[in-house]
């Protein structure tokens, strides 16, 4: 069976600036991305996305003239859901109110601009069971616990954790604690009386450091000496990260490797975040949160009390930075100097809270390429197509 993850174009804007440089469904959330959860649930390889036409060098589309299960990769999958999806008929739609979450096509493969009026003349089938829809970037911290806790049954299920030190302290069941091959926990205290701690392939958390699960430290990543976190905190591929974390989610090659705190926070890839950077994610008068929406040109209410910062991919800040509640930072921003910067920064964008320019696109691309080489990848041909069209589409945005 041909699986492909598509995109919903509301959701695909309301989630930006995440999804600027990816597919929703390669959002990380808990543990494993969107995808990597439907790959796991379906036992399939899902190559393939249908999604913005500017993402498919990197992303490929579906192309065949083989039928294929549609799955809307903003839905989180369980038991129930995988069996109802695979029981799903020929030109029929599966349905949660207004939310499409799979459709089965006979043959040939869709375009991204017509296939969600295509899939409303598929006979509907009404979900009978609640579901988990990634709508806003805030979904994310806020739903990481149940992701977390449920990734790490799964992706532990029937296997064997590496021992843990004696050096260490633990609170709570040694059962919710799984290291990988390779991870490294010396003198730490670990808690999982909240939740389970997962440690990947090569990460390691250093020694002092105190974590109150849940918490998912992926492959290669790091916790440095007396870290303070506390969960659900996911750090993915390749992160570091010190200080304090409350709630927070690193989707991968992203550091925080000083003291500060971050809390209710979405980190891309290939971010920084300068020493002694904090951000604010409670308001002095304990109103809600708004945070603003690409889609709707505006602030919006999230309806939340706590809401930190959300930074799109390859974005850095310099040190003492401080970021005001609800932050929203675009792709590939350099943001620096005193005083809060504004709670909403463009694409592209130099400066902080005095002036804000446009980063030229040019030296932009050659910091990502330093990053990236530091960790032995290069800048390929379809990341520089993707940064130019966010840079081109963003334009609008800046300010100069």
């Amino acid at each position: 069976m041909n699986i492909v993850l598509f995109d919903s174009h509301q959701t695909r804007e309301n989630l930006l600036p995440l999804t600027f440089t990816r597919p929703v469904a390669d959002i990380r959330l808990g543990i494993l991305t969107i995808r990597e959860k439907w790959e796991k649930m379906m036992n399939s390889h899902l190559s393939f996305s249908l999604t913005e036409e500017y993402l498919l060098g990197k992303f490929p589309a579906y192309h065949s003239e083989d039928g294929a299960v549609h799955i809307n990769g903003a839905v989180l999958p369980d038991a129930d859901l995988v069996a109802a999806i695979k029981q799903l008929g020929a030109l029929k739609a599966l349905v949660k109110g207004d939310v499409l979450i799979a459709f089965k096509s006979e043959k040939g493969h869709l375009n991204y601009e017509n296939f969600e009026a295509i899939a409303k003349g598929f006979s509907q089938v009404e979900y009978d069971k609640t579901i988990t829809h990634v709508s806003y970037p805030w979904d994310l911290f806020r739903m990481n616990g149940d992701a977390l806790k449920a990734d790490f049954a799964l992706v532990t299920h029937g296997r064997k954790s590496q021992p843990l030190s004696s050096t260490n302290t633990l609170i709570g069941s040694a059962e919710n604690v799984f290291i990988e091959e390779g991870g490294k926990v010396e003198a730490c205290i670990l808690n999982t009386s909240s939740g389970p701690i997962y440690i990947g392939a090569d990460a390691e958390i250093m020694e002092g450091s105190v974590v109150r699960g849940p918490l998912a430290l992926l492959d290669h990543a790091a916790l440095k000496m007396g870290a303070k976190v506390y969960g659900p905190t996911t750090l993915g591929p390749h992160c570091k990260a010190g200080g304090e974390l409350n709630n927070v989610i690193f989707f991968g090659y992203s550091n925080k490797a000083h003291d500060g705190f971050l809390g209710n926070t979405v980190i891309g890839e290939w971010c920084n975040i300068g020493a002694d950077t904090n951000n604010s994610n409670l308001k002095n008068n304990y109103s809600p949160v708004e945070v603003y929406s690409y889609r709707e040109g505006k602030a919006v209410e999230t309806g939340l009390t706590f809401c930190g910062l959300i930074m799109g991919d390859h974005s850095k800040c310099g040190i003492n930075t401080m970021f005001n509640t609800g932050t929203v930072v675009g792709v590939s921003a350099n943001i620096f100097g005193g005083d809060f910067p504004p709670k909403f920064i463009p694409s592209f964008t130099w400066g902080g809270s005095r002036w804000l320019r446009t980063f030229e696109f040019e030296k932009s691309v050659e910091v990502a390429e330093r990053m990236m080489e530091r960790r032995g990848l290069k800048v390929e041909a379809a990341d520089i197509a993707i940064l130019q069209h966010i840079y081109d589409i963003e334009a609008k945005n800046r300010r100069g």
